[in-house]
């Protein structure tokens, strides 16, 4: 009850400060910052006019926090906030050509604006390919870090933490807790604003170890990682995924569910690279393609509770979506299974084959094998969206919907990057920065930004 009462509080003080543009402005960026903006969608919608109105403002911090929000705004289903994406993407360069000199460099005027430049870094981060937006950070970024040390300490920490961790990329519910400290630090008088967030703080923390302590006792009652181990035992990690793209305590059994796939995913790549043989594979591949535990008799031990576990968990998974939607996606997620086994395969035969692949067939194949399409398939049935809508849902590399492709590509590489740099497992997954500078021997590691 307390809490939405908090909520109403909220509500109530973001209707009364309506007139001033700039708090209205400052109210919405700080619901998003302390992650309670899911509450005060309505609100939020009703203040992007206001948003529109000061995108053109002589001040850099009114300018570019109003076109950050509202280019957020953009990536929301609604036709008018689609409409003012388009828009906003024609008047970019016009919006920041007023702090520029003739040349596009920023003006110097700015340097000492901390809190215009730090809304100039955050913008920045939200870059479509507009050079503008290339400037806007370097510039943001040199006067950021040369301020610190004559700033206030907690402005200064607060500086020192955005620039380390920026607002977008990184994990939300980790930003708001910085953002809270800081505006407690404050002679704020957004009191019912920190009160709920710290609520929701509390909230989440509990929900997030009732689902920590389900999925540990599920995953100690398999004891895969007892039986072999050399795979790895990384719940928490695991649990991570799902914990940042599926918020709100609606999603609880999405998020626990989605962590079981995740971590089955982990074990079957640990085998692939690192336990089982060739002939092995081959047959435990077989097996997952034919759907029926009776296939799994002739596997090894290790392999049979492997597949029981990842057949229980998917079968589950598919009468769930059948039971809240009405759909019964179980030949989808058969097909996923099947084709990550088989991407699976394709590596481990080129590691044994010592073959280096072409570029294309490495990052077509490595895509799978992240697991994101698969995970992301589960998710998208649990949540009742069909993503073959989008495109084939076999999910074989080349068809797979642009939804799911793009974030298991971005995660491909980003995992190939941090593997190059922290090489700490067995086995041999490739990578892709090298594969690229063996075709492209005139390449340099800062011409590719690859690392």
């Amino acid at each position: 009850m307390e809490h939405q009462e908090g909520v109403k509080s909220v509500k109530a003080m973001l209707h009364q400060n309506q007139k001033d543009k700039r708090e209205v402005v400052a109210n919405i960026d700080h619901l998003k910052r302390l992650c309670i903006d899911h509450y005060f969608q309505d609100e939020i919608a009703e203040a992007m006019s206001t948003c529109l109105d000061l995108v053109h403002s002589d001040d850099l911090l009114d300018a570019t926090l109003s076109f950050r929000l509202v280019r957020e705004a953009g990536y929301d289903v609604s036709a008018a906030i689609t409409f003012l994406k388009v828009v906003l993407l024609d008047v970019l360069d016009e919006v920041l050509r007023k702090f520029a000199h003739v040349n596009g460099d920023y003006s110097l005027d700015h340097s000492k604006d901390t809190k215009g430049l730090l809304s100039l870094q955050d913008i920045s981060n939200l870059n479509m390919g507009e050079e503008s937006l290339y400037k806007a950070k370097e510039f943001s970024r040199k006067h950021l870090t040369s301020s610190i040390e004559h700033l206030e300490p907690n402005l200064g920490r607060y500086v020192r933490q955005s620039l380390d961790h920026p607002y977008h990329v990184s994990l939300m519910q980790y930003k708001a807790r910085h953002h809270l400290s800081f505006m407690q630090s404050l002679s704020s008088t957004n009191t019912g604003m920190q009160e709920l967030a710290v609520a929701e703080f509390q909230l989440n923390k509990l929900l997030n170890q009732r689902e920590m302590q389900e999925i540990k006792r599920w995953w100690m009652g398999l004891g895969l990682a007892q039986e072999i181990p050399a795979t790895r035992d990384q719940l928490l990690k695991w649990y991570m995924f799902p914990l940042t793209i599926v918020e709100g305590q609606a999603f609880s059994r999405y998020r626990i569910e989605t962590t079981k796939i995740i971590s089955l995913v982990s074990i079957v790549d640990d085998i692939f690279d690192v336990v089982a043989t060739q002939e092995e594979l081959s047959r435990f591949t077989e097996a997952i393609k034919m759907w029926d535990l009776a296939a799994a008799d002739s596997l090894p031990s290790y392999m049979r509770s492997r597949y029981s576990a990842l057949y229980t968990i998917t079968n589950g998974i598919a009468y769930l979506v059948e039971r809240e939607h009405g759909l019964y996606p179980m030949d989808q997620l058969k097909k996923a299974w099947a084709t990550l086994f088989d991407a699976f395969l394709v590596e481990s035969k080129w590691l044994s084959a010592n073959q280096v692949p072409s570029l294309d067939d490495y990052l077509s194949n490595g895509v799978i094998t992240t697991g994101a399409p698969l995970a992301l398939l589960h998710l998208f049935f649990m949540a009742g969206h069909d993503p073959s809508t989008a495109g084939p849902g076999n999910l074989m590399a080349g068809h797979i919907p642009t939804i799911i492709s793009c974030p298991s590509k971005i995660l491909r590489l980003w995992d190939d990057m941090s593997s190059v740099k922290h090489a700490s497992k067995e086995g041999l997954d490739g990578s892709y920065k090298n594969l690229y500078l063996k075709e492209n021997p005139v390449a340099t590691r800062r011409g590719t930004c690859l690392g």
